[in-house]
C-alpha cells in the first residue's frame, strides 16, 4: 500500500478545503439573489422597519428596564438590565472588530446585480444589525424565560435578520455569523453575571 508523502496530503487537504469554500460562496450568493431579487417589493418599507428598529430597540429595552428598576427599587430588574445591556454592547464590540478585521465587501459592491434597498457601509461580515437583534433575543429570554416573551423576541431578531438579506445588504453567512455573535454573547455574559455573583456571595 503505498503511503501518501506530506507534500501530497497538504495538496489534498488544501483542494478540499478550497473545494468547500468555493461551494459555500456559491451558496451563498446563490440563497442572496434569491431572497432579494425575488422578493415582494410592497414589503420593502416592512423590512426596512425591521431593519431600522435593531439599534433603537437593542439598546432601549435595557434602559427601560433599569428605569423601572430604580423606580421600583427592583434589584433583579436592575440586574437584568446590566446583563441585557452589557450583551447588546459585548456583541456590538466583537461584531465591530471582526468586520473591520475580515474586511468582506458587501454584496452589492461584489455582485452589482443585487438590489440595495437600504444603507450598508461598513464592512459585510458579520452583520450588526443581526448580532444586536440576537444579543437582545437571547438575553431577554435568559432573563426572562416565559413563551410570550421568546416567541416575539426571536420572532422579531429573525425578520431583522431576513432584513439584511431581502434588502440585499448582507449575504446570508453574515447574518449566521451576527446570530450566532449575539447568542454567544448573551450566553458568556449570563455566565460571567453568576460568577460575579458567586463571587459577591462568598
Amino acid at each position: 500500500m503505498k503511503i501518501l508523502t506530506m507534500k501530497q496530503n497538504l495538496i489534498i487537504i488544501l483542494t478540499f478545503f478550497i473545494s468547500v469554500n468555493l461551494y459555500s460562496q456559491n451558496l451563498d450568493i446563490d440563497l442572496l439573489r434569491e431572497i432579494n431579487l425575488n422578493r415582494n417589493t410592497k414589503l420593502d418599507n416592512v423590512f426596512k422597519g425591521f431593519t431600522n428598529s435593531a439599534a433603537p430597540i437593542a439598546y432601549s429595552v435595557p434602559i427601560l428596564i433599569l428605569a423601572y428598576g430604580l423606580a421600583k427599587k427592583d434589584t433583579l430588574s436592575k440586574q437584568n438590565a446590566f446583563y441585557i445591556g452589557s450583551t447588546v454592547l459585548s456583541a456590538q464590540i466583537i461584531s465591530t472588530i471582526i468586520k473591520y478585521s475580515v474586511d468582506r465587501p458587501r454584496p452589492f459592491v461584489t455582485y452589482p446585480d443585487l438590489e440595495k434597498i437600504t444603507s450598508g457601509g461598513s464592512p459585510s461580515f458579520p452583520s450588526g444589525h443581526t448580532s444586536d437583534a440576537f444579543a437582545l433575543a437571547t438575553a431577554v429570554s435568559i432573563a426572562y424565560p416565559k413563551w410570550y416573551i421568546i416567541i416575539p423576541s426571536y420572532a422579531w431578531a429573525g425578520a431583522v435578520g431576513y432584513s439584511r438579506m431581502n434588502l440585499g445588504v448582507h449575504y446570508p453567512s453574515d447574518v449566521l455569523a451576527g446570530a450566532l455573535i449575539g447568542a454567544g454573547s448573551a450566553y458568556l455574559c449570563f455566565k460571567g453575571q453568576q460568577w460575579l455573583n458567586k463571587k459577591r456571595n462568598k
